[in-house]
């Protein structure tokens, strides 16, 4: 890793950019396919996934036997591995229900919100070569638990036409409704438009390469919502002199193994640290099964020296870092000044690979830096939050005469009229009732409130003059003597 220290204000933002490839090019790439979709439906998605995928191809929806099959394929190490790593991502999610609240904001108008799920999503799990089986969970356990009608799971094939069988027995556990062998934009455009095979989904969520995430932020432009920006995979970690090298070397090198086009930081306030960490990246990428991508990924990363830690963490907060990891002596103190992250990992022993797996946290977040106004995949994700109010009659005298100011204000007299005609069919009935209106009845009771404030203050007043006179005055009155 290239080594920079106490880089100027205008350096740093050199540093937080991103490798990018050509954007022009890339959207006019999705643009293509995803017009050929629209057109073609399957013709078109099974033609790309030959390309691109399995030469061999000749059906979209992967059938039930195949999934079936794939249970036995899976060890039960392995099973017992993703039945913790479910319940946790479960007990997490749940969590995050909410109660409904119904407050009445005025006398008689009573507001409060609900949430509804999505009917329909779609989950696209990468699959080429990390097959991806953790998002599975980290997607369909908190879609189950919102209520999502369908979910639709889209992963690519092999050169083979295999889909990892992990992949299928996470789908399985976890209640996804159809799965399909097709990946990259491919995939992303038949949930956008829907084909013959593939149904149109209402929202799609999961990580992908940049030619995904440019094809997720298109389905946007044909009304399909989309979770968030996420892209290729990012970590940076704040390391002091207490830091293990080693650890944090492992931790960099997790992330820079997921593609060529990852990116990891490190952040330090001692060189000592650097350069320990970067002969244990060394020693490490030797070892590793995928040492080609990690080695690419580091060469898009950077180790920078600050003079303290603060410095540090402003850095951080600037890079909006879709991992970061605080591996310093008081992590949780020095977490309170943490404003931009997606995910947080505090101390020594917190490894990014817990969060990626088994501690329950959603390893689906923001990354490029959109971490600064967007949050990770969470329950709220998968449901519409939706409001609701309920005026009485005493609601509509609370709050009517203001909405008549207003919209006659912003010349909107149909709004000024919907309220108008209920004022006046409830002051009517009240007055037929009672011969008052409720604002005159509110009017009388204000009057004799300040009547009675009055009087008791004369009274008041008097005890108090009376309290004042001098005690000779006093025993006079008394006497009968004045």
């Amino acid at each position: 890793m290239k080594t920079i220290s106490n880089p100027s204000q205008s350096k740093q933002k050199k540093l937080a950019e991103r490798p990018m490839i050509r954007q022009r090019k890339l959207m006019n790439t999705v643009e293509k396919i995803f017009y050929n979709i629209h057109r073609k439906g399957d013709k078109a998605v099974l033609t790309y996934s030959r390309q691109f995928d399995w030469p061999a191809q000749e059906r979209l929806e992967v059938d039930r036997e195949t999934i079936e099959k794939a249970a036995g394929l899976v060890s039960e190490r392995l099973k017992q591995a993703i039945e913790l790593a479910r319940k946790n991502i479960e007990s997490f999610h749940r969590s995050q229900q909410e109660e409904i609240r119904k407050v009445e904001t005025a006398p008689g108008v009573i507001c409060w919100r609900e949430s509804r799920p999505i009917n329909r999503v779609g989950i696209y799990i990468p699959g080429g070569t990390a097959p991806l089986f953790s998002t599975v969970l980290m997607l369909a356990v908190p879609a189950k638990i919102a209520g999502c009608k369908e979910i639709i799971l889209c992963t690519p094939p092999d050169e083979e036409g295999k889909i990892h069988p992990a992949i299928l027995y996470a789908a399985t556990l976890t209640g996804v409704t159809k799965i399909f062998a097709a990946g990259g934009i491919q995939a992303i455009g038949a949930m956008t438009f829907g084909t013959e095979s593939i149904p149109k989904v209402d929202k799609i969520f999961g990580p992908g390469n940049q030619y995904v995430m440019a094809a997720k932020r298109s389905a946007q432009y044909y009304g399909t919502a989309i979770d968030m920006p996420a892209g290729p995979s990012e970590l940076l970690v704040i390391a002091d002199d207490t830091s293990n090298p080693a650890f944090i070397a492992a931790d960099l090198l997790s992330q820079a193994e997921h593609g060529p086009d990852s990116q990891v930081i490190l952040l330090a306030d001692n060189k000592k640290v650097i350069k320990a960490v970067n002969k244990e990246l060394d020693i490490q990428l030797e070892n590793l099964p995928r040492k080609e991508i990690a080695a690419q990924a580091l060469k898009n990363s950077k180790a920078i020296l600050f003079d303290d830690l603060d410095e540090c963490v402003d850095f951080s907060n600037f890079y909006a870092p879709e991992h970061l990891i605080l591996a310093t002596e008081n992590p949780v103190l020095l977490s309170r000044d943490i404003t931009t992250a997606g995910s947080v990992f505090l101390g020594h022993y917190s490894c990014e690979s817990a969060g990626d797996y088994a501690s329950g946290t959603n390893h689906t977040l923001p990354t490029s830096g959109h971490a600064a106004a967007y949050s990770g995949v969470s329950l709220d994700s998968f449901v519409k939050k939706i409001t609701f109010q309920q005026l009485t009659e005493e609601g509509v005298i609370s709050i009517g005469n203001a909405v008549e100011i207003m919209a006659e204000e912003e010349q909107l007299i149909a709004h000024k009229n919907a309220m108008t005609l209920r004022l006046g069919t409830v002051k009517a009935r009240q007055i037929a009732m009672t011969g008052y209106t409720q604002e005159q009845v509110q009017n009388q009771e204000q009057e004799q409130q300040i009547q009675q404030g009055e009087s008791q203050a004369s009274s008041q007043t008097e005890r108090h003059d009376a309290d004042e006179l001098p005690q000779t005055e006093q025993q006079d009155d008394e006497n009968g003597e004045i």
